[in-house]
């Protein structure tokens, strides 16, 4: 049986629930950013730093995200894109401005390949989440008949991205999205741990594939 004092804390975690605060920004360079049907986008993280990658999973969501939004525009997986176009899109070559981009496009081989693909606009997403603040602890035991853990944990979430749009018809650079997430997640644990988590980087995928996706169309 549990005690008045443990299910106290638990009912006041799930009455406080995880929480979790967004802010998204956009800046346009153009009004005018609509796409025609069979044109093509393709979802690409900056991996430029040496402290920190962009998640290969986070440029998934937001790829398959928009796929759901934008129908009859087809969204050209990361890791397809970078298959073909090796190594013009590597890390250490890759365009990092729509004026290089120009310059890459010149080599037959990539603007046939690009043509193929039929590109309209690329998008590169830059950012990361990371952990902070880890609190609390907790301790499981097994025993003869029982088995359990007791304690509480907290850790904070934060997500911070920004995707740079590219127009490749026009090779000029359409705008900027950005996107803030934080949340908390607990844990508490009276013999069962219940975790209570925040997933601020679903969050912030999916307002970001969202805001993409209105931005586009």
């Amino acid at each position: 049986m549990l005690s008045n004092a443990c299910k106290l804390i638990v009912l006041l975690v799930f009455l406080t629930g995880c929480s979790n605060t967004t802010t998204v920004d956009e800046y346009r360079e153009n009004e005018s950013t609509a796409m025609l049907e069979g044109e093509s986008i393709v979802v690409l993280g900056r991996r430029s730093s040496t402290s920190y990658e962009t998640e290969f999973d986070f440029i998934t969501c937001v790829g398959n995200t928009l796929k759901n939004k934008l129908r009859g525009i087809n969204i050209i997986p990361e890791k397809e894109f970078l298959n073909s176009m090796y190594p013009y899109f590597e890390t250490s070559t890759a365009p990092m401005d729509v004026q290089n981009l120009d310059k890459l496009v010149q080599t037959p081989a990539v603007a046939k390949k690009l043509n193929d693909f039929r590109i309209r606009y690329f998008v590169w997403i830059d950012g990361f989440t990371e952990t902070t603040n880890n609190s609390g602890s907790m301790s499981c035991a097994v025993g003869v008949g029982i088995a359990g853990c007791l304690g509480f944990a907290s850790w904070d979430d934060k997500s911070n991205y920004e995707a740079t749009i590219w127009d490749f018809k026009e090779l000029n650079l359409e705008g900027k999205i950005s996107t803030q997430s934080s949340g908390t997640s607990y844990v508490p644990a009276v013999i069962i741990p219940l975790p209570l988590l925040a997933r601020v980087q679903s969050g912030a995928c999916s307002n970001m594939a969202n805001q993409i996706g209105s931005f586009l169309k």
